[in-house]
């Protein structure tokens, strides 16, 4: 063997095991799944209004990491009568953008969320300004009681 043929196998070794690093630390790598989460969403007066996520029956799964505050997402249900109250007492988020979280996350789509928030099928609320510097939390939230919380930029580091 040549040292051509054998350079050009060990760059292309090496690429692959990048790639396949890459990939691994993109998707799973800082990720932390948890089913406990808290969340006070601001209403229109600045006061709070405290998700009761806890409450039996209440499906919650939520992931975050440390690298990144535009990491976090969140997938929840409330009873379509505290979801109901929820939609009347929260601030309504100008412009939210749901953004994708890894595949293994399934019950968060971006995509679907973002097309029915458009539809007016789901409704998009303020769950906390500036959770880190120029990062809102926002929610989604249909009538039958399925939420959502995603982290984005509020533009206020622009």
């Amino acid at each position: 063997m040549t040292s051509g043929r054998l350079l050009v196998i060990v760059i292309v070794l090496v690429t692959a095991v990048f790639g396949i690093a890459l990939w691994w630390f993109v998707n799973y790598a800082y990720y932390e799944e948890t089913d406990e989460l808290a969340l006070v969403v601001q209403r229109g007066d600045g006061t709070g209004i405290e998700l009761p996520l806890a409450a039996e029956g209440n499906a919650v799964r939520a992931i975050d990491a440390s690298s990144s505050p535009l990491r976090f997402r969140a997938c929840f249900t409330l009873p379509t009568e505290q979801a109901a109250d929820l939609l009347d007492q929260a601030f309504a988020y100008d412009d939210p953008v749901p953004l994708g979280a890894p595949g293994w996350f399934d019950c968060f789509d971006a995509v679907a969320i973002g097309t029915a928030i458009e539809r007016d099928e789901a409704h998009a609320f303020l769950i906390q300004r500036d959770i880190a510097r120029g990062v809102d939390r926002v929610g989604a939230l249909f009538p039958d009681g399925r939420g959502y919380a995603w982290h984005q930029l509020n533009g206020t580091l622009e």
